[in-house]
């Protein structure tokens, strides 16, 4: 039996922490403890809860817990059994209460190489490094090939590119919308779509994002309510541009090289665990700079300097080149399954 402390819901860590219990409840016991409330889309995931709900009423105090959750937050754990941290976070630098928080735990796991060296250059000293590398899991996430499968080809026509993710300074949606109106001087019939619904946005910020794409070229496309539907929006589209400062994992890239469309990501953070030169149009930030958004976060840590420019040059590169790299994005997205993540997480419990 494993003891799975996580969200389940249609944000980032919901959303994996429901793909884990399903993957790990196909080979072991899971009781599962809740972070807030479940939020399910259909009854296969409500019965895939239930049962791990069921299971936590006689959960076994002395097995192995994972949490899945923020790292400044891993204090509370189930039974007295080994426990394992599992953050997903964006940033090269933790504050002294995230690393007494990591440094609780009694192992780590965490998605990338990125993510292993930036735990190894914050935790567990004084520990000789061999001892702190032996502590430190690298757990890939994964990608659900029943719903997210290449797709048809689009109909010829104006080229459209995709950006999902809720809105925010990290995800590079303060440049996006600049790069694109940039790459329509040379390319005017191109489109953009916007599927970025923010829940913890005030109305006055969400206004004025919408106001900042407000462009007749740019289309807003409410929040998906489920994956099924985040397809069925990924399926119509020519190419996902991802210009992110920096990322926990960017499921949605994953998502979007598995229905075979080509996709422009920033050559930087947890993402380049399955991103590179051969599946994907990446262009490199010109450095790091502080993480200062003035809401989630206010110089505690560095992440990419990308600019403008840089996303309008790989967009006009991508709608001129012949050079799609769906083969190569299809073959990658084969290897990160939530299966694989389960078996990878069952091998140090």
């Amino acid at each position: 039996m494993i003891n799975l402390m996580t969200p389940i819901n249609q944000l980032g860590y919901g959303v994996a922490g429901l793909n884990i219990l399903k993957a790990l409840q196909a080979q072991t016991d899971v009781a599962l403890h809740m972070i807030g409330q479940p939020q399910v889309t259909n009854q296969a995931d409500a019965d895939a809860v239930n049962k791990g709900l069921q299971t936590a009423q006689m959960f076994d105090p002395k097995a192995t817990c994972v949490k899945i959750w923020h790292q400044n937050q891993m204090a509370e754990r189930i039974g007295s059994g080994k426990f394992i941290g599992f953050p997903i976070f964006e940033l090269d630098t933790f504050t002294d209460l995230e690393k007494h928080h990591l440094n609780s735990c009694d192992e780590i796991m965490v998605c990338s190489k990125w993510a292993k060296e930036i735990i190894m250059k914050n935790c567990y000293y004084p520990l000789p490094p061999e001892v702190m590398d032996a502590k430190i899991h690298i757990i890939p996430l994964g990608v659900d090939s029943t719903i997210f499968k290449p797709a048809p080809l689009k109909p010829a026509g104006s080229t459209v590119f995709f950006n999902c993710g809720k809105w925010e300074v990290r995800k590079g949606h303060d440049l996006l919308a600049g790069a694109f109106k940039e790459h329509l001087k040379t390319h005017p019939d191109s489109q953009l779509w916007m599927m970025c619904s923010n829940p913890f946005n005030s109305p006055e910020e969400n206004q004025k994002w919408l106001s900042l794409y407000d462009h007749p070229n740019i289309r807003i496309i409410p929040r998906a309510e489920t994956q099924q539907e985040v397809y069925n929006i990924m399926s119509q589209v020519d190419c996902g541009v991802f210009p992110s400062r920096g990322e926990g994992w960017n499921l949605e890239l994953l998502e979007m090289m598995a229905v075979g469309k080509p996709t422009i990501a920033t050559n930087y953070s947890a993402h380049t665990e399955f991103v590179n030169d051969k599946n994907c149009f990446l262009f490199h930030p010109r450095g790091l700079e502080p993480a200062f958004d003035n809401k989630w976060f206010f110089g505690q840590g560095n992440w990419a300097e990308i600019w403008e420019q840089d996303i309008t040059e790989v967009m006009n590169y991508y709608v001129e080149t012949s050079r799609c790299p769906i083969a190569a994005a299809l073959e990658t997205a084969k290897k990160f399954s939530w299966e694989n993540t389960a078996n990878e997480i069952l091998k140090h419990i």
